[in-house]
């Protein structure tokens, strides 16, 4: 590789070089938000009843590659930045050798020529006295090896800089005279394959894979395997949304009218429907027809300032009971609003497990499989938040709360049993028959609520360990009617239903 010549590498505006590099770091830094900007911004293009038809379509389709083009550009000057900043220290060290060098001849009294070679060095005469011969010996020594070092410093900023170029020809934009038009840009972008779904990543790692992909790559993914994208804890609601609604379009395509699965699917689409002609926004969080699982959510669970999740108890089926318990999702959900006018709230029904049966409500058994499951679901949605805050400036996390009735409360204490801390801000205690995990204290919550009625013996029965219906328990009572039964805690003509929007939205005195 040729050496840059000593009077250029005196000439280099090492500052300059320094800013500019600083500056393309900020722009990288940059692009990420404003990507992620740009596929909200898409998606909310592709889903709005008020731009549909062609021209939506394009507007969409277009931000996608915008976005892309984003990505791409973002990769690119991350993976040249170093080199980048590599090449600005070794400017600054040639320069500094290359003045040295200089000083160096003229001590010597030689000269340097363009290309950085020494001339006119003085030559020993057989005159010359050992003291003269020694001096201008060294004086030749001293500027031959400063002009050699700082040959190989403008070598070395040489590379740099090629470095630096290898690392952006990708994008195509090196050697142009002015800006780069869009089409040529996206032309230069490959297209590159749906990525391979994570299995079995925990939910933060899964968040900073999804936040990883491209809007494109996204897309790909949620098309070619909808239904792993829709069982993965740590991704958007959105994402998953998509996903599943994929898959709940392939059941009642394929699956045999009448079958379990068939009518799962069904009940399903109806409550989306129900939701949506209501004016909330409908997300489908989990679907799985042959496990019979079923989350979905009032409200938008990527943006809500407040988040409530309603675990249910025994014989709870998605095919006979998930429209009561939307019900009550919804009646949850206005609640809130009510206690805080303006707050963005979303409530989820969920059931991510499959609930017990009279006979068998007496073994904790579904509460075994359903705790880890509750409490992986409620780190997804707290990944997905923080991860989204981070790379978008998006609001932060939400209050979360946990609101757990009957069979679901012993869920709960064997979520807080989970490995880490439960993702969740309070927790609401309905009808228990025991709390596994043990006392409020112990709920790993900042607040435990509990409600329970003298006509309501589940509350009263300690099946399962301590219940709010003992006075050391430790909760924060909500009000109830003494003639209200088991069922009846979200009733609208109660006086729990208030008290419990109170608490999602963080407005009830603690």
């Amino acid at each position: 590789m040729t050496a840059v010549p000593l009077p250029v590498v005196a000439g280099w505006d090492v500052p300059l070089l320094r800013g500019a590099v600083g500056t393309l770091d900020l722009v990288a830094e940059r692009l990420l938000p404003w990507r992620y900007r740009l596929d909200d911004l898409g998606r909310r293009i592709g889903d709005a009843e008020c731009w549909s038809g062609p021209a939506g379509t394009a507007a969409a389709a277009a931000l996608v590659e915008l976005s892309s083009a984003a990505s791409g550009v973002t990769g690119s000057l991350t993976s040249s930045l170093q080199d980048l900043q590599g090449l600005g220290a070794a400017a600054a060290e040639a320069q500094e050798l290359a003045e040295r060098a200089r000083a160096l001849a003229v001590s010597a009294g030689v000269a340097l020529d363009d290309g950085g070679r020494v001339v006119g060095v003085p030559l020993l005469h057989p005159l010359m006295s050992p003291d003269q011969a020694a001096d201008v010996a060294a004086a030749a020594r001293a500027a031959a090896s400063a002009q050699a070092a700082a040959e190989d410093a403008s070598a070395a900023a040489a590379r740099a800089g090629e470095c630096a170029r290898s690392a952006a020809e990708p994008l195509g934009v090196l050697g142009v005279p002015g800006p780069v038009a869009f089409a040529e840009l996206v032309a230069r972008l490959p297209d590159a394959p749906a990525p391979s779904v994570p299995v079995g990543g925990v939910p933060e790692a899964v968040a900073g894979w999804w936040s990883a992909l491209t809007a494109g790559e996204q897309r790909a993914v949620i098309t070619a395997e909808p239904g792993a994208v829709g069982a993965l804890d740590g991704l958007p609601g959105w994402a998953r949304d998509e996903a599943n609604r994929l898959g709940l379009a392939a059941a009642l395509q394929h699956l045999p009218p009448g079958s379990a699965g068939w009518s799962t699917a069904s009940v399903v689409q109806a409550q989306l429907a129900a939701v949506e002609a209501a004016g909330a926004v409908a997300q489908l969080l989990q679907f799985d027809p042959v496990a019979d699982l079923v989350a979905l959510s009032v409200g938008d669970v990527d943006t809500a300032g407040a988040v409530g999740v309603l675990v249910p108890g025994i014989e709870t089926t998605p095919a006979d009971d998930l429209g009561g318990l939307v019900g009550d999702a919804r009646d949850v959900a206005a609640a809130a609003a009510a206690a805080a006018p303006g707050l963005a709230v979303a409530t989820v029904a969920w059931l991510g497990y499959r609930t017990p049966g009279w006979r068998t409500a007496w073994s904790s058994g579904a509460a075994d499989r359903g705790g880890p499951a509750l409490d992986r679901a409620l780190d997804g949605l707290a990944a997905s938040r923080a991860t989204a805050a981070r790379t978008t400036g998006s609001p932060a996390l939400p209050r979360t709360t946990v609101l757990a009735h009957s069979y679901g409360t012993v869920v709960t204490g064997r979520a807080v049993q989970a490995p880490g801390r439960l993702a969740a801000d309070a927790v609401v205690l309905l009808g228990s028959p025991g709390v596994p995990a043990g006392r409020a204290d112990d709920l790993e919550v900042d607040e435990v609520h509990g409600a329970w009625t003298p006509v309501d013996v589940v509350s009263q029965m300690r099946r399962y360990g301590p219940t709010p219906f003992d006075p050391s328990f430790g909760d924060v009572g909500l009000p109830t009617e003494p003639t209200q039964g088991h069922t009846q805690y979200y009733d609208r003509d109660r006086p729990t239903l208030a008290a419990i929007g109170q608490v999602v939205a963080g407005t009830r005195p603690w």
